[in-house]
Formats: C-alpha cells, sequence, structure tokens
C-alpha cells in the first residue's frame, strides 16, 4: 500500500506554519496563545528550533518580567555594593509602564528603556525614571571604602534622586583626594596636630609650620551654619589648612564625618580662649589688629615671632572695613603665615574668594562649571546621620515617591506680620499657576474631562515655620478639580512655630527638610533664604523664587516670582573695595561669573554667564 507523502514544509527562510488546538487563537505577534501547540507537523532542523524555542523563551520572559514589576508591591532591592535601595525604585519603574502603556496600548515597554532625564536645572517637568544603577560616588566626588553602616545617606542618597546633578572635574577630585590626605596627617589625635596645640599655647606662631588650620564657628541657624562651613572649607582647600568644625549646636548629631580616616570636629579641649563668644570688638579680630598696627599687610615681611599664634576673622554680616581685607591679595600673603585662624561668619563668602587675583586661577581648574560651586561643596560635605536619614527616607516613601512630580515649595517669612497673610498666599499660588508649575483650579463644581490612560499627580512638598499656607493650598486641591483632571496631594513635614537655635530637635528637622525639598524636581523658593539655598544647591536646581515682601504688603507683587539664573547662594554682604586702588568698587561688575544676585540686588553670587542677564 502506497504510504502517504508528508506535506510540504514551509521553504527554507519563511515564517513556518504553526498549527494551534481547537479554541486557541493566535496571539498579535504571530505567537500561539494556547499553551501545547508543537511544530512537529513541519519539522525543522535542530539548529532552527533551539533558536525559535529561545525566541519564544526570552518573549515569554520578558512578558512575565513586565508583568511582575507591574503586579507586585514595592520591594527592597539589594545592590552589588551592600546597601539598600529603595522601593521606589519599582514603583516607579510601574508607574513609568503605566504611562507608556497608556500613551500606546499595543507596543510592549521593556523595562531596560526607562531613562533618566535630569531636567531640574533646564526647566523641563517630564521626569521618566533611571535606567542604570544609581552613581553612589558622585562621579568621584566622595571617598569609596567609608563604613556605610555609619553614615546610610552618603552612599545612598544618590537613590532618591531623579536628577543626578553636575559631574566633578577631574580637578576638583584630585584637589580632594589630596585634601583627605591633609586631614588625616594633621587633624586631632595626631603628632603634627598636638605639636601645633602646644604652639598654639604658647601664643606666637611658627615659621614655616608643618599644619595650618581653620576653625568653622557653628554660628545663627542651620542653613547659615552649612553655608559658613562650605565656605570655610573652600578656603582650607585653596590655602592648605586643615578644616575645623566648631562642635556647638550639635553638629555631630546632624552631620556625619566627610573625611576619612579622621575627625573635623574641633576637640571641645582646645586652648582657644572662648573662640566661641569672640565678636567684632575682640581684640586678636584681623581687622582690629590691622586698625591698631598689630599686622600691617603693606609693609614687608613680618617675621614669624612678631605674628600671634592665631588670628580671628571676623566675616559676619556686621563686619567692617578693615575686616574687609580678608579679601585682598596683599593680607592674603599675611594670613597665610598665621598658623591658626578661626571664621565666625553666617555668610556664603566663596564669591568674595574668587575675585582674589591669587585664588582665581586654581578656581577655575578645580569649579569650570562656575554655577556648580556650591552644589559640589554641599554634597560633598554634609551627609545626614541615620537618625536624620531615617525621617528623610520614611517621609519620602510615604508621601512623594509615587508621586508623577513632585514640587518642593519653601516659604520664608521674615515678617511676623506676614505669618498669615492673604497677599503673600496670593503671590504663591499666583507662581506656581503663571509658571505652570502646578495646574490651576476650576471654578466650578464641574469635574475636569479625565484624560485617557493613568491619571497624572503631583506631590506638593511645602515648608515653612507655620501651617497657614500648607492649609490653605492643601484645602484649594481638596475643595476643587484641577482644569487638567490632574491628582495634587500637599504635604508638610513640621511646623514649628518660630526658628529654635541651638535646639537639636528643631535642627534636625530643618536639616530633614531641606533635603526633602532637594529631593523635588522642581523648586519654588524664598528669596533671602538660606534655608532654600542650601535645598537649591543640594538639589541641583535653578529655583523660581519668591520676591521678599515689603513690611507693609497691601497686594501681592507682580510679578510674582522669577527663574534664577544660578543654583549657587547669594553672599549677601560683599565687600565693595578695590584692594590695588585703595577705593570703593562695584565688585559685581569684575568678574562675568560674579555678578549681583536677583533676590538681594547688592549681593554677589556665581553664575554662568550665558545665563546672566543684568
Amino acid at each position: 500500500m502506497q504510504q502517504r507523502k508528508p506535506k510540504a514544509c514551509a521553504a527554507e527562510g519563511a515564517a513556518p506554519e504553526i498549527p494551534v488546538s481547537q479554541g486557541g487563537a493566535m496571539a498579535c505577534d504571530g505567537w500561539p496563545e494556547v499553551e501545547g501547540a508543537r511544530l512537529e507537523h513541519c519539522p525543522l532542523p535542530r539548529k532552527k528550533r533551539l533558536a525559535l524555542d529561545r525566541k519564544r523563551w526570552n518573549t515569554v520572559v520578558n512578558l512575565v518580567l513586565v508583568a511582575f514589576v507591574m503586579a507586585v508591591p514595592p520591594v527592597v532591592v539589594v545592590y552589588g555594593g551592600g546597601g539598600v535601595a529603595p522601593a521606589v525604585w519599582i514603583a516607579a519603574a510601574k508607574a513609568r509602564l503605566r504611562r507608556a502603556h497608556s500613551a500606546s496600548h499595543h507596543t510592549p515597554v521593556s523595562i531596560i528603556n526607562l531613562t533618566i532625564c535630569s531636567a531640574a536645572d533646564s526647566g523641563d517637568v517630564s521626569f521618566p525614571y533611571a535606567r542604570s544603577p544609581p552613581d553612589r560616588l558622585l562621579g568621584g566626588l566622595l571617598p569609596d571604602g567609608l563604613d556605610e553602616r555609619s553614615c546610610r545617606s552618603r552612599y545612598e542618597s544618590s537613590m532618591y534622586r531623579r536628577n543626578p546633578g553636575r559631574r566633578p572635574s577631574p580637578h576638583l577630585i584630585a584637589k580632594l583626594r589630596k585634601h583627605e590626605e591633609l586631614q588625616r596627617r594633621c587633624g586631632p589625635n595626631t603628632n603634627a596636630y598636638n605639636l601645633a596645640i602646644e604652639q598654639l599655647r604658647t601664643g606666637r606662631s611658627v615659621g614655616s609650620p608643618d599644619c595650618k588650620y581653620v576653625v568653622s564657628i557653628s554660628y545663627r541657624g542651620l542653613g547659615n551654619r552649612i553655608l559658613a562651613a562650605a565656605s570655610a572649607f573652600l578656603y582650607a582647600a585653596l590655602t592648605d589648612r586643615v578644616l575645623l568644625v566648631d562642635p556647638g549646636n550639635e553638629m555631630d548629631e546632624l552631620f556625619c564625618e566627610p573625611f576619612p580616616g579622621t575627625t573635623w570636629l574641633l576637640p571641645r579641649d582646645s586652648p582657644l580662649p572662648s573662640y566661641t563668644n569672640f565678636s567684632i570688638d575682640t581684640a586678636e579680630s584681623y581687622g582690629n589688629m590691622l586698625r591698631n598696627k598689630v599686622l600691617r599687610a603693606d609693609a614687608p615681611a613680618t617675621p614669624a615671632a612678631e605674628l600671634p599664634a592665631f588670628a580671628y576673622l571676623h566675616l559676619d554680616h556686621d563686619y567692617g572695613h578693615e575686616d574687609k581685607m580678608f579679601f585682598c591679595d596683599d593680607d592674603q600673603r599675611l594670613l597665610s603665615n598665621v598658623q591658626w585662624l578661626v571664621m565666625r561668619t553666617d555668610l556664603y563668602t566663596v564669591p568674595g574668594l574668587f575675585l582674589l587675583t591669587a585664588f582665581q586661577e586654581e578656581l577655575d581648574a578645580l569649579f569650570p562649571e562656575r554655577d556648580a560651586v556650591f552644589h559640589h561643596l554641599v554634597r560633598y560635605l554634609f551627609h545626614p546621620t541615620n537618625h536624620v536619614w531615617g525621617l528623610i527616607t520614611r517621609y519620602y516613601r510615604a508621601y512623594l515617591a509615587r508621586a508623577d512630580l513632585r514640587l518642593g515649595i519653601q516659604v520664608r517669612n521674615f515678617d511676623p506680620r506676614h505669618a498669615q497673610s492673604p497677599h503673600v498666599l496670593q503671590q504663591i499660588t499666583s507662581c506656581v499657576w503663571r509658571e505652570k508649575l502646578l495646574p490651576e483650579l476650576l471654578a466650578t463644581e464641574e469635574l475636569a474631562a479625565p484624560a485617557p490612560g493613568a491619571r497624572p499627580s503631583t506631590a506638593v512638598l511645602m515648608t515653612s515655620l507655620r501651617s497657614w499656607y500648607y492649609e490653605r493650598i492643601k484645602g484649594m486641591y481638596w475643595d476643587r478639580a484641577t482644569a487638567t483632571g490632574e491628582d495634587v496631594s500637599v504635604h508638610q513635614p513640621s511646623h514649628e512655630g518660630q526658628q529654635q537655635f541651638g535646639k537639636s530637635s528643631h535642627d534636625g528637622r530643618a536639616w530633614a527638610e531641606m533635603y526633602l525639598l532637594s529631593l523635588c524636581d522642581v523648586l519654588v523658593t524664598s528669596g533671602w533664604s538660606t534655608f532654600g539655598y542650601v535645598a537649591q544647591g543640594l538639589g541641583c536646581a535653578r529655583p523660581w523664587v519668591l520676591h521678599k515682601q515689603p513690611e507693609n504688603i497691601t497686594s501681592a507683587p507682580d510679578p510674582p516670582c522669577f527663574r534664577d539664573v544660578s543654583m549657587e547662594p547669594c553672599f549677601h554682604a560683599p565687600h565693595v573695595y578695590d584692594c590695588k586702588m585703595k577705593r570703593g568698587m562695584d565688585t559685581g561688575e569684575v568678574l562675568p561669573h560674579v555678578r549681583h544676585c536677583q533676590d538681594v540686588s547688592w549681593g554677589l553670587k556665581l553664575v554662568d554667564p550665558k545665563f546672566y542677564k543684568a
């Protein structure tokens, strides 16, 4: 009996015919949806079958992986460095996949296509999420190898930021590693430090000392203290001095040690005589020693034996003409021979250092992006301690992590009469609506037409000493629908009522709120506020700035706010003196990258010249 020949297979290279069980259907990509469909009716060479199986397996794996990320609750992911990645990464991936799916419906989305957009500095408010592991060392800014358990924020902070920030220059990285070695060699509990302390007790300086020091006094509110310590550190790095920070005001409870293998805290048994009480009247201040002819910068080099053991640098907001000679090159040459310098300031003095000829070449190499100086300094020096980091991360995960956009609004009222001002409230809402930072509200009870797919959401983080503005704005977005159909939630972590200097719990919450603001995608800050300056520097964000209200405000300012030209803090009380010509000078017109601030018209700030408009 003649056997029936098998049917001819598809030509080589063509897609094979795949029979499907009765009742089955073909999926849109050509693969059978019913399990068990076989290829035995059209046998293929083994290599082709294996390739086909691999293709089908990869497709199944991708589908399962996407389904897993979209379906499971947020989980904790352990990354290679031993730390713990926050659950927000999975939640973010789920939100991103939902948005992409609602936009295309038929286009499969792969997790590996998630991208990062560092748009906080460009004004873009579309923020996809990161596709690669976070940069734990911030481009080499941070040293590796420090104990992660003792300071979790140091290496975990990058996992909470959508904006990765600016990359430090190779010269800055090399300078930091060199300075860390100096801190270890000359810091507390070393032979060099003990020798310098003995020399300090003698009351006289020493010629060509192995180690020199600058002590930063912890003074005023937390924002001022951060700006002051950052300024002192840059000066220390430029002059090869060890930075020691006054441990007062619980500095050790707020910040981790920044330098590996040593401490930056001045030991409490320091022989400096009552340095925390130094003021503009202190006899050892540099300004008073110039005024009383104890020191002369215009004279021939003073022998080391005639120099004082220390000099007090009074660079506070009330400093006088002689104190401001600190920003002159001749005076810096004189000060370079004094082993111990003690600095008190409540200002960000860095723009003044850029005006010193002796430092300009080095500063240009360290910071080719002049508007990112404080951004690098604050990320290098200031890491929240574990207690403060817990405040930050718990609040972030609970209220901010799942939002498509995070908007930070910092309200600082310098006049108590503005604590509950309808005009200030109008200023805030006018700013966020005019600049399209928040959706406007419908005037009627009608609901906005819902957008197709997932509804976008915005989380507003407000920080203020009082809750009045938060309650009003939260009530607005609860009572009325947004014109775009967008969901808006409003949050405020604390409302302390008034600033409480030197209280650790108050400062801890303030530091946590500064940091939370820096994790937002867009910032609205109050002019003149050092609190806002710290947040924008940490977050690498050029904020929208609310104009400072006049004392007798009768209406909201128009315009209510402006986009700052730089994320740098403002130097509120700069010197206005030409050291060479020995006469007054507008120091905001000397260099293209040192210009006047927009919030404090007489102040100075570092800018990128191409963004600056006078």
